[in-house]
């Protein structure tokens, strides 16, 4: 498999893609007037402790206040079970990273479990486990860095080894550790001499956070548009990684990037509800707000020799196709796939097996459920980042969110209920009704022989007259 890197940077917008074998599999935005927060550390104040839910509001100095639970603090001595009113109060100040972004009304999620992640180390100043990487599966090789990690580690402190760490040598490690000490000792002193609430940390911008977390041994070119963010990006990696300056471009041809690619035109697919399958079937993505439930359909797809192949045929191309698009839309939190219905436990376990097996590229967390009897699979996906809905779409002013509008007929509908309900206020022998110009076509087409029994009734003229500027559900009677 070959896989790039393609990066769009504009002063306000920066956009990375991540291609496999050319198909677009990861996108990643940061609007430059909304930093993105994930990662930064802040020097906070209690703002609310809640027992009930034993968790606190932390006010970091952003538009929403941060929600810390007790199991996202790290216990002190003699605190392992004590609860949050035993450990903070209103009014204390407690150094927090963010771990969740805010979203759908909710602010940012905290922990007191600080982590700096460098390319392949994150140091954790309050913790003194050591890990390595699961995706890391030679035995020797993993002995090999945890000692490696045992050895160049602050005291009292932790590290986890990345993956991109595989083969790394103990120099290479220790230079990154010692980057990554001197960066938490710059931190220490903004804890000393900063107030709350403070910013301590910020996060790279989502150019170097491309080179640090997504440009491994996969990846076999970057290729970026921006002559200012090629030259950053050159001077990120002399000290981390000097050998990928051969494999970054420069790129400046005269047709936009992400269109000589071929991304622009997946980006305007991302948000339709369904997704075509090569058999002719398809899958349909409804986001809610509890869960994201995805139908599995044959279409038109009828197969070659009976009811139980062709639906584990289109279940199993589905499998592929529906764990593209969760990881391409960053979908996360509950999800619920209901599938075609397959008799045999035998097919059943084939598509369960190629579900597991799909998000193995997948960097977040998922935990997937067996088929149920219905021909449900019940999964959950850790939330990293905010879904590409939430960062490029916002709630339809016509519809209040519901996305969905009042049918053509329903409007013409309600217009009759409302003149018949101000029948005796209605002085003039004949109403206008201003209308959007599509009702007012399905009114023509599809309602006079109703709008002249209505007029019978008022003993009144009516006449429907379009007007572009209303919106579809909105109508004005004149008198």
């Amino acid at each position: 498999m070959s896989a790039q890197l393609i990066i769009n940077y504009r002063s306000y917008e920066t956009r990375v893609a991540l291609l496999e074998d050319g198909r677009l599999a990861e996108l990643y935005i940061e609007r430059h007037n909304f930093w993105d927060i994930l990662g930064n550390i802040y020097k906070g104040k209690i703002v609310r402790v809640l027992p009930g839910i034993q968790a606190a509001f932390v006010d970091i100095g952003a538009q929403r206040t941060g929600f810390l639970c007790i199991q996202d603090m790290l216990p002190t001595l003699n605190e392992e079970d004590a609860r949050i009113e035993e450990r903070l109060c209103e009014g204390q100040e407690v150094v927090v990273q963010v771990i969740k972004p805010p979203a759908r009304g909710k602010g940012p999620r905290l922990t007191t479990n600080i982590a700096l992640a460098g390319r392949r180390l994150v140091l954790m100043p309050y913790n003194k486990n050591i890990g390595v990487s699961k995706k890391i599966k030679e035995r020797e090789e993993r002995e090999r860095l945890k000692n490696i990690a045992e050895g160049i580690r602050p005291d009292g402190m932790g590290v986890i080894v990345r993956t991109i760490s595989k083969g790394a040598t103990k120099e290479k490690l220790q230079e990154e550790m010692k980057f990554l000490h001197r960066l938490w000792k710059d931190v220490c002193s903004k804890i000393k001499s900063f107030s709350a609430p403070s910013l301590l940390y910020r996060e790279p911008s989502i150019t170097l956070k491309a080179i640090r977390d997504l440009f491994t041994r996969d990846v076999d070119k970057l290729v970026i548009d921006s002559k200012e963010e090629y030259r950053a990006i050159m001077d990120f990696i002399k000290d981390f990684a000097p050998g990928l300056r051969y494999c970054i471009e420069l790129y400046e041809g005269s047709k936009p990037i992400f269109e000589k690619y071929g991304i622009e035109p997946e980006i305007q697919k991302l948000f339709q509800r369904r997704v075509y399958l090569k058999s002719g079937g398809f899958i349909v993505i409804e986001q809610t707000e509890a869960l994201t439930a995805i139908d599995v359909n044959t279409g038109s797809y009828v197969g070659e020799h009976d009811v139980e192949e062709t639906a584990l045929r289109t279940n199993l191309e589905a499998v592929k196709e529906i764990a593209h698009q969760i990881r391409l839309r960053n979908i996360s939190g509950l999800i619920v796939i209901d599938f075609i219905d397959m008799e045999k436990k035998s097919n059943r376990d084939k598509v369960f097996s190629a579900l597991k097996d799909a998000f193995n590229k997948d960097k977040a967390k998922t935990n997937i459920q067996y088929i149920s009897s219905l021909g449900l699979v019940e999964m959950t996906r850790e939330r990293t980042r905010l879904d590409l809905r939430e960062s490029l779409t916002e709630p339809c002013p016509y519809c209040s969110g519901r996305g969905l509008v009042k049918s053509r007929e329903s409007v013409c509908y309600e217009i009759f209920r409302e003149l018949e309900k101000r029948k005796n206020v209605l002085g003039n022998e004949k109403i206008q009704v201003f209308v959007h110009p599509e009702v007012n076509q399905f009114a023509k087409e599809f309602t006079q022989e109703h709008i002249k029994r209505l007029e019978e009734q008022l003993g009144k003229k009516i006449v429907f007259i379009p007007k572009e500027e209303l919106h579809i559900e909105n109508y004005e009677i004149v008198q």
